[in-house]
């Protein structure tokens, strides 16, 4: 058994990527590295990964991913990646009240305001007051990333990120897998697929664009729900 020690470099590239995939974190993104090439994972080897290589030792693991996120971890594996984590943007100044007409919307993000992040395994969910006419960057709710224990199971895992969310009615996500899928809409919230990395804030903009009168059936049915009056106080 090959005993050297992974370097920081490639420890680094591991943990970016294992956030680029759905339900992964850093131990099970090695244990498939380890079917794939071996273990330490070498650099050279690493550049001559592909998606096929990936979802082939992963099994259905990642059949709901988008081509996108498989793409984003080959590229943090290859060091393509910017390492340098963006913080996200200041949010900005509301009071209930402000925006009469509008609804609350999460997006799952690991890097500045980019929806690029899946449910199970995102840094942090950022929260949206938007109406028909203007939007507001309201909370940036930070996913509390504690190895589990004490008995701790993937449905306590599901439970604390929905409880994040709670007073949202609407979550746009990279990915998210059936079980929390269903628990999310049991929630009352309505979870949204965008398998291609793009500005939260542009996603925010082209639900505008189909809100008001006309909107399809799932947003007016997601904007007919009424909030909890405590759970919308929470913009932190």
């Amino acid at each position: 058994m090959n005993t050297q020690p992974i370097s920081d470099d490639i420890a680094l590239r591991i943990a970016l990527a294992a956030r680029q995939l759905p339900n992964t974190d850093t131990a099970d993104l090695l244990r498939l590295l380890d079917k794939m090439v071996g273990l330490p994972p070498w650099p050279e080897r690493l550049s001559r990964l592909t998606v096929k290589d990936l979802k082939s030792a992963a099994g259905e693991k990642y059949d709901d991913a988008g081509a996108q996120a498989l793409q984003s971890a080959l590229a943090c594996l290859r060091g393509e990646y910017d390492l340098e984590d963006k913080p996200p943007p200041e949010t900005e100044p509301f009071e209930e009240g402000d925006m009469p007409g509008s609804i609350r919307v999460a997006c799952a993000s690991n890097q500045g305001e980019i929806l690029d992040g899946h449910f199970g395994s995102c840094r942090r969910f950022l929260v949206y007051q938007v109406s028909q006419f203007a939007n507001r960057l309201v909370g940036v709710r930070v996913v509390d990333h504690e190895p589990a224990q004490g008995g701790k199971t993937q449905d306590d895992k599901i439970a604390r990120r929905i409880a994040l969310i709670a007073d949202c009615r609407i979550l746009f996500v990279a990915s998210i897998g059936g079980p929390a899928t269903a628990r999310v809409v049991r929630a009352g919230i309505h979870p949204v697929k965008k398998t291609q990395i793009a500005s939260a804030r542009e996603e925010i903009r082209v639900l505008q664009n189909v809100m008001g009168e006309n909107a399809p059936p799932w947003i007016k049915k997601a904007m007919s729900r009424s909030l909890d009056p405590e759970a919308s106080k929470n913009t932190t």
